[in-house]
């Protein structure tokens, strides 16, 4: 049966289910207060990340944390005037650590991930997005014996979640795949099937666009309430109110201002990432490039050079300091001795996180009309296929093809 539902947010998390509904038959609109790819989703690295399963909250990252605070340009940082705010998710994100917490959220991350690699690709087939997609993998670079020996571990966990890799010991094996990198780059881990989208503005442009041409509609309104009404949701925007059978909120990092007036206190935060990109010519990167030590990674985008990531836990409200994106850029010509520095053009994005680095997916505790569907941090991109085909068979009262159950709105 066709029913009326409204999503929130324009984001790649909130188009990629718009379509899938829409392909299901139902009346879509999206609403989105600055229009589709507006905020996080245009900025981003590019990157599908199907090998990403370890969450940020990780055993032993206590030990870490104390040194990474304490550099405001570090790999994680957190603004002195936003500390007591943010404490109570701190202590979240160290529970999440506890090895127990730990490996359910992997094993939850791991079955997410497979689900995105295989919706990705039926997306990318659905859609004729082929020619937006780079499949050129990723190394993962350490500098030395000892940082290469430390990660064996996290390689190994891959390993038994069934993910592709090779190990490089050599210099000259690195360069094969990438060259021009600085020697000091010993070892490294190589996924050879890791995805990049050329531009992930012009990715959610894409999916919005045969979305539209599907019969969908995206209208520019800020949602500022939702209210279950028996059988229906009034959806209140600035213009007015409007009822519809179902909603789903995929709003990022502002998604749980708008749960908690549905019951649902939901401890989500903001990873502010920075990034600089350069123009084309500025180095030929072949491989999407991850310096894990270092919390940032080098891509290529529209074929310049995107050079981003690291974490500030800052939220929404506080300027943005881009010296940040600065410093990033200043190691990125360490590492990369031939990358032209110039021209370059800064950005900040807010990535919605969860102290246990998994989504919300799954209906509100006091209304199955309303399904959430954020938090995803810096894998919306990779994990919006898969979302969408999730909420798709909750709409539709279908088992889903994963166990929901870690997503849960009331898992905290």
């Amino acid at each position: 049966m066709q029913t009326h539902i409204v999503v929130i947010g324009a984001g790649v998390i909130g188009i990629s289910v718009a379509l899938r509904l829409r392909r299901l038959g139902h009346e879509v609109t999206v609403l989105d207060r600055k229009g589709v790819a507006a905020e996080t989703s245009q900025g981003n690295a590019g990157a599908f990340a199907f090998t990403d399963v370890m969450p940020l909250a990780s055993p032993g990252i206590l030990r870490k944390a104390p040194g990474w605070l304490l550099d405001p340009l570090g790999p994680l940082s957190v603004p002195p005037r936003y500390a007591l705010q943010i404490a109570p998710w701190l202590l979240r994100l160290w529970r999440a650590s506890w090895k127990d917490r730990y490996m359910a959220s992997v094993a939850a991350q791991s079955s997410l991930m497979q689900l995105a690699r295989a919706a990705l690709e039926r997306q990318i087939a659905d859609t004729k997005g082929e020619a937006l997609i780079q499949r050129d993998g990723q190394l993962q670079l350490y500098e030395g014996e000892g940082q290469f020996n430390t990660s064996l571990a996290g390689w190994d966990m891959r390993r038994a979640q069934g993910i592709r890799f090779d190990l490089l010991q050599r210099p000259e094996q690195i360069a094969e795949i990438q060259p021009g990198l600085d020697r000091r780059f010993t070892h490294a881990g190589f996924t050879p099937d890791w995805m990049n989208t050329t531009d992930p503005k012009r990715w959610v442009d894409h999916l919005a666009h045969v979305f539209e041409a599907a019969g969908g509609r995206i209208l520019r309104e800020d949602v500022i309430h939702l209210q279950p009404t028996g059988e229906a949701v009034k959806v209140t925007h600035r213009g007015g109110d409007i009822r519809v059978s179902k909603v789903v909120l995929a709003a990022g990092a502002w998604s749980h201002h708008l749960a908690k007036a549905l019951g649902d206190k939901i401890p989500l935060e903001t990873e502010r990432g920075y990034n600089t990109t350069l123009p084309i010519g500025a180095f030929d990167v072949r491989t999407h490039l991850t310096f894990a030590n270092h919390g940032f990674v080098v891509t290529r985008i529209n074929g310049g050079v995107r050079v981003g990531g690291a974490v500030e836990l800052g939220g929404l409200h506080l300027p943005p300091n881009y010296r940040r994106a600065e410093a990033l850029l200043q190691k990125a010509a360490l590492f990369l001795p031939g990358l032209d520095t110039g021209g370059g053009r800064q950005w900040m994005g807010f990535r919605p996180s969860l102290p246990d680095t998994l989504p919300v997916i799954g209906p509100a505790t006091q209304t199955p009309h309303v399904i959430y569907a954020f938090g995803h941090g810096h894998l919306g991109l990779t994990q919006s296929a898969a979302t969408a085909e999730l909420v798709g068979d909750l709409v539709e009262d279908k088992p889903t093809e994963i166990s929901l159950a870690p997503f849960r709105a009331d898992r905290f």
